[in-house]
């Protein structure tokens, strides 16, 4: 058996390339939207990918595997549970539980385990050659290392009000068969450390069924349902704004995008047209280059692996934007991008100088410039963080404004007061910051954050 665990980072997604080297065929489990990863896999190993399967309606990523399909012309073969709201729409070859696929000389029964959402199955593998034992579970969003899936994104990000306890109860159901498994058999999660799916994935890549039931959470609840639920409900972070795109746009039919684009770099006079025009743009610079000259009424949203997370959460998906961003990054960038979906890039440039605009800066406080604004009368402080974060710790008289809903938020700031924000390190509030001076709101930024805050022993309440 050939095995390939291909981990985007980025978003902290998993995916499966697990191949029949005897027979020369292979399936895909989870792709991701740049499929060029799995069939330079395929080349190099003389495999065909003949099958193509999902575990689940993904919500945190824009799946490759439609992709995968045209280009191979394997078949898809997804989850036929979960009732008539959760029926993929588009060709494939439905499972239920119990169901076998055959690749090569290997096997993958189909688990029917609901609970992060209602048609979620697990793959597990078994390696004939080898043995007639199961070896391999692929469980998606249903048990990761250390933590599982969360059953509130339906109803926190698609607005499917009520969901959120039915599925808790049926994750309960689903842990314990999980937990009547053989010990020994290894457990691949479709996510870890990073992602909103769960609120403690390890950073380890893969468990043991035996392991995991020593060791996570979700197995320390037997004959404690309740007990189990609301921890399971408790404290899960905000989920991207992008979530509920993605549940849209894995279940429907929709343009297919078989390749990495090429974007064009803009010509001043094609990028001052455009700006005239009031198109979005995003400045990929490190928010210390950015703070020091940006153009104005662009926002600051850095290129590193929380990028696409922070694009889903501020961009809209009809309307196209534009990148500031050097050459040598933009085929990273366009893949970050396209991984979620979000295809409409106009164009880049590379030179915020060469534009012609007299560049702004940023108000960028120190730890005793922000200690002075504290307790004034006429100073607002905005915690830009989560609120479970803001919960647990947060400086006396700020409000919580998380940076992903700020632009909902925007009444909330009260312009007439000096407005100082901060968030844990810096990056989130380089965000804010931006978004707030493009709305017309000048700020004053305590970079260095609770990190720096908390690292002093400064005082700090909580909820």
């Amino acid at each position: 058996m050939y095995f390939q665990h291909v981990y985007d980072k980025t978003l902290a997604q998993a995916s499966y390339f697990i191949g029949c080297q005897a027979k020369g065929e292979a399936i895909v489990i989870d792709a991701k939207r740049d499929i060029d990863t799995y069939l330079d896999i395929a080349k190099q190993n003389n495999m065909t990918i003949t099958h193509i399967a999902e575990t689940h309606i993904h919500a945190d990523f824009l799946t490759g595997s439609r992709e995968l399909a045209k280009v191979t012309g394997a078949k898809m073969y997804l989850s036929d549970e979960g009732g008539p709201d959760w029926q993929y729409e588009f060709d494939h070859v439905g499972l239920k539980n119990g169901d076998i696929i055959k690749v090569g000389n290997l096997s993958l029964e189909v688990v029917h385990t609901p609970g992060h959402t209602p048609e979620s199955i697990s793959f597990l593998l078994t390696d004939h050659p080898a043995t007639d034992e199961p070896v391999m579970l692929f469980t998606g969003d249903f048990v990761f290392v250390g933590d599982i899936g969360r059953p509130d994104l339906l109803e926190k990000a698609a607005g499917l009000k009520g969901t959120q306890d039915a599925g808790a109860k049926q994750m309960y159901k689903s842990i314990e068969k999980f937990a009547s498994l053989p010990a020994h058999i290894q457990v691949w999660p479709g996510h870890g450390a990073g992602s909103a799916c769960g609120k403690a994935l390890g950073a380890v890549p893969s468990s043991t069924v035996g392991y995991e039931k020593i060791r996570n959470w979700a197995f320390q609840y037997e004959n404690n349902e309740q007990g189990f639920t609301d921890y399971l409900l408790a404290d899960q972070p905000e989920p991207p704004k992008y979530f509920a795109m993605m549940k849209k746009l894995n279940k429907v039919d929709r343009p297919l995008l078989v390749e990495v684009p090429k974007h064009a770099r803009l010509s001043k006079a094609e990028f001052l047209d455009a700006y005239e025009k009031g198109m979005t743009i995003i400045d990929t610079r490190n928010k210390t280059d950015f703070a020091n000259g940006f153009i104005p009424d662009t926002i600051n949203i850095q290129g590193n692996n929380s990028f696409a997370t922070w694009c889903g959460w501020i961009l809209n998906y009809e309307e196209q934007f534009i990148l500031i961003a050097d050459e040598s990054q933009m085929d990273e960038l366009t893949r970050k991008l396209m991984r979620i979906g979000l295809d409409n890039i106009y164009g880049y440039i590379d030179n915020v100088a060469e534009m012609g605009f007299e560049l702004q800066k940023s108000d960028v406080i120190s730890i005793d410039e922000f200690k002075n604004q504290i307790g004034k009368t006429n100073v607002q402080i905005v915690d830009v963080r989560g609120e479970a974060e803001y919960n647990a710790a947060h400086v006396e008289g700020a409000i919580n404004l998380f940076t992903g809903t700020l632009k909902d938020n925007l009444g909330r700031i009260d312009t007439k007061k000096e407005v100082v924000i901060h968030c844990q390190s810096g990056d989130r509030a380089a965000i804010a910051a931006s978004l707030l001076r493009k709305n017309g709101i000048r700020v004053k930024n305590y970079s260095a954050g609770m990190a720096e805050w908390k690292k002093y022993n400064n005082l700090t309440v909580s909820n």
